[in-house]
């Protein structure tokens, strides 16, 4: 007969058996959330581009409203609605502008489809004439139609993301007046909603520093690689200057891939080996110049991310969401830092992602509450203060 009054289970064994319990939700809920995030990857790659888009334009869309042409001021919906106009046109015009370089490449790479693989086995003829035979087999065996319809197939989505980009950004931008009004109605407490507030026009600043130095640099990058190519009559030059400039924005790997590729088309139109090391030389002092000179003397300390971590978000982004997740790598890790740095209990982590290992709060010594005698700030008020975040 089982005993009525069993004996109570020991402290010790109730915490661990608590740990156990909360590691394997932990790891349940992570599951869950990676699965998420792959289902869901083309919605959510719209969204976080359409994101980063609203929070480059929504500084000068406040700028913008607050001009005044004698007693004529410009008013929000107005500069809204240019904005979001201006934008448009540049997104649906720097989409055509890709789709038509992809069929560019893809017409010439069908042209050098039989030159290419006999090219690049020359490579490996140093090493005798078997090694050379069997680098060319194996390159005949590649089915390369197969992956040039991939890449017109992800041509032919992005059109069709670029749509959907700008419809996130319109209601964004339909939006933004309210957030502060919501996030004071989400926590009920002004200093609360400002200190989000802080945050998140921190994110955003810091992520806007980036992106326009990352944008400047990248074009001067591509410019001068198109002018090597112009310098050298390759048929590729537009494009090749186009994929160096987004592969830029790739860190570390995208200006060695984007050299790499120089090189080889250079040899495989050419079959010159001088030639194809004249190349990798310029390009190769164009990349170290541009990423190591003048891309850190533009940013200065305005992200302060760790070359590691920002290795290891590549390469978890891009095993989640492919080529789109390596680019929104560095921009989603500035805002996990940001985070960790202003939660207590997330600072290590912040910590491990800083490149100098000092993520600090933005201000460590919070502000007092204000007293309840104090009046409170309606609609009017708060939307004003920042013209939205």
């Amino acid at each position: 007969m089982p005993d009525p009054h069993p004996p109570p289970i020991p402290s010790k064994d109730r915490s661990f058996a608590a740990r156990v319990q909360t590691g394997a939700l932990v790891i349940i809920a992570f599951a869950v959330v990676l699965a998420l995030l792959v289902q869901a990857q083309f919605i959510l790659i719209s969204l976080a581009v359409s994101v980063i888009l609203f929070s480059l334009t929504s500084d000068a869309i406040a700028l913008v409203a607050r001009v005044r042409f004698g007693p004529v001021k410009i008013p929000n919906w107005l500069a809204s609605s240019l904005a979001l106009l201006l934008l448009a046109t540049v997104l649906l015009s720097l989409a055509a502008v890709i789709v038509s370089q992809v069929n560019t490449v893809l017409l010439t790479a069908l042209s050098y489809s039989e030159q290419a693989p006999a090219a690049v086995a020359a490579i490996f003829s140093w090493l005798g004439k078997d090694a050379e035979e069997a680098v060319l087999s194996s390159l005949r065996a590649v089915e390369i139609s197969g992956y040039l319809r991939t890449l017109a197939a992800q041509a032919g989505t992005l059109m069709q993301a670029t749509v959907l980009v700008i419809l996130f950004v319109g209601f964004l931008f339909a939006e933004r007046v309210w957030f502060p009004v919501k996030l004071l109605n989400l926590f009920g407490n002004p200093d609360r909603a400002r200190r989000v507030e802080e945050i998140v026009s921190s994110i955003m600043h810091r992520v806007n520093r980036y992106l326009l130095v990352k944008t400047l640099v990248s074009a001067i990058t591509g410019l001068l690689v198109w002018g090597v190519a112009l310098a050298f009559g390759l048929d590729l030059a537009a494009p090749l200057g186009m994929l160096t400039f987004i592969l830029n924005f790739i860190p570390s790997l995208g200006s060695i891939v984007a050299t790499l590729l120089m090189v080889l088309v250079t040899f495989v139109q050419t079959v010159d080996v001088g030639t194809a090391l004249s190349v990798l030389a310029l390009v190769g002092v164009i990349q170290f110049i541009c990423g190591n000179i003048l891309d850190p003397m533009l940013m200065g300390r305005a992200l302060q991310l760790s070359s590691f971590g920002i290795i290891i978000s590549l390469a978890f982004w891009g095993a989640i969401w492919g080529i789109p997740g390596m680019f929104l790598s560095v921009p989603i890790m500035v805002g996990l830092m940001i985070v960790c740095a202003e939660t207590e209990a997330l600072r290590p982590i912040a910590v491990l992602l800083s490149r100098e290992g000092l993520a600090a709060p933005m201000h460590p010594e919070r502000p007092a509450a204000p007293s309840r005698a104090d009046p409170e700030p309606g609609p009017e008020t708060v939307a004003s203060r920042r013209g939205g975040l």
